[in-house]
C-alpha cells in the first residue's frame, strides 16, 4: 500500500461531510449560546434548572468550536468524523432520556424542546454518518 493510499484511508474531504460538520458547528454553538444566555428565562417554561442550562450551554459552545475545527482540516480525519457521529448519537439518546423520564422535572414544553433537539442532533448525525460512509467507500475501506 502506498503512502498516498494510507493517507486517503485515514482522512476525509467530501463536501457532504464537511458541510454537515460546518452547519452542525454553527447550530450547536447557536443553541449553546441560547442555553447559556437564556438560562434564567428558560427555567420556568421548560422546567430546566438554570445550572443545567448553563452547563449545556458551555458544553455546546465548546462542541461547536470543536466541530468547526474538525471541518477546517484540509482533509478531515476519519477518526474525528467517526467520533462526531458517536457523540451525536449519545447526545440524541441523552436528550430522549431527558424528554421521556423524570430525571429532570421538565414541563410539557421542556419535553417537546428536548425531543426536537434530539431529532435535530439525529439529523446532523445521519448526514455526518452518510458523509463518512462515502469517504470510506472512496478510500476503498469497508463502509
Amino acid at each position: 500500500m502506498s503512502i498516498q493510499a494510507t493517507h486517503q484511508s485515514t482522512t476525509a474531504t467530501p463536501d457532504l461531510l464537511r458541510t454537515s460538520l460546518r452547519v452542525d458547528s454553527w447550530a450547536t454553538a447557536a443553541f449553546g449560546a441560547v442555553m447559556l444566555a437564556g438560562a434564567k428565562w428558560l427555567r420556568d417554561p421548560l422546567g430546566l434548572p438554570v445550572a443545567l442550562s448553563v452547563v449545556f450551554g458551555i458544553v455546546m459552545l465548546a462542541g461547536g468550536a470543536v466541530l468547526a475545527l474538525i471541518a477546517r482540516y484540509p482533509r478531515i480525519p476519519v477518526r474525528a468524523a467517526a467520533a462526531v457521529v458517536v457523540v451525536n448519537s449519545l447526545s440524541c439518546l441523552g436528550m430522549v432520556a431527558l424528554a421521556c423520564t423524570d430525571v429532570v422535572e421538565l414541563t410539557g414544553l421542556g419535553r417537546a424542546f428536548m425531543a426536537v433537539g434530539a431529532v435535530a442532533v439525529a439529523v446532523f448525525g445521519e448526514f455526518e454518518f452518510v458523509g463518512l460512509r462515502r469517504v470510506r467507500r472512496m478510500s476503498g475501506r469497508p463502509a
